[in-house]
């Protein structure tokens, strides 16, 4: 927490050019941190991709992808433990080696977190499809599978989990919300107009 950013990231587009010939990290080894490290592959010196697992979890032609790379390399069945900082920068990166629990350190500049969020959806959990991951599930419009109900953002099956990607999303489902209540207006009903009168 203390170190994010300053050596410490979480998007390979938004902060990979300021690490343009350093040697990094990814923590993560699923299709989020495999992509990350391709996506650095092209900027940064190197990068070393951590996985917790004894295999990486990420699709097999990602995988393919990451073994053409000369300068990706992959260390498995390892647990991150800590970011070492000296003068406000980060400096290396300390793991365990889970079958030898050998403490390592590789001094680096930059670690990039990729181990995948939990969508905070559980206050539509019931109400609204979700996927086995708990993102909610939207059409184009941003409408969900409950009729009047909108969702947006990282929260939703949107790829690209970007600020900026959310913030069109934000207005498109509100959009979408708008041209709902103007198809559907809300009855006003003879308790509300007697309400309205005594105020």
């Amino acid at each position: 927490k203390e170190n994010i950013g300053n050596g410490v990231a979480y998007c390979p587009h938004c902060d990979g050019p300021f690490y343009k010939g350093k040697d990094v990290a990814v923590v993560g080894g699923g299709n989020s941190g495999v992509e990350a490290a391709l996506d650095l592959a092209g900027i940064v010196k190197s990068v070393t991709v951590y996985e917790f697992l004894p295999e990486l979890k990420a699709d097999q032609v990602l995988i393919d992808q990451l073994y053409k790379r000369d300068n990706i390399t992959v260390v498995k069945n390892v647990a991150t433990k800590q970011v070492l900082a000296e003068n406000g920068k980060v400096t290396a990166i300390e793991y365990v080696d889970r079958a030898s629990n050998e403490i390592h350190q590789q001094a680096l500049q930059g670690i990039f977190v990729q181990i995948g969020l939990v969508p905070n959806s559980s206050v539509v959990k019931g109400l609204v499809d979700l996927t086995k991951h708990g993102e909610v599930i939207i059409n184009e419009k941003g409408a969900t599978s409950e009729q009047g109900i909108y969702a947006c953002g990282d929260v939703t099956t949107v790829p690209y989990k970007q600020i900026v990607v959310a913030m069109g999303e934000g207005a498109k489902a509100s959009l979408a919300a708008f041209d709902y209540l103007l198809m559907n207006p809300v009855p006003v009903t003879e308790q509300k107009i007697k309400g309205e009168q005594a105020a």
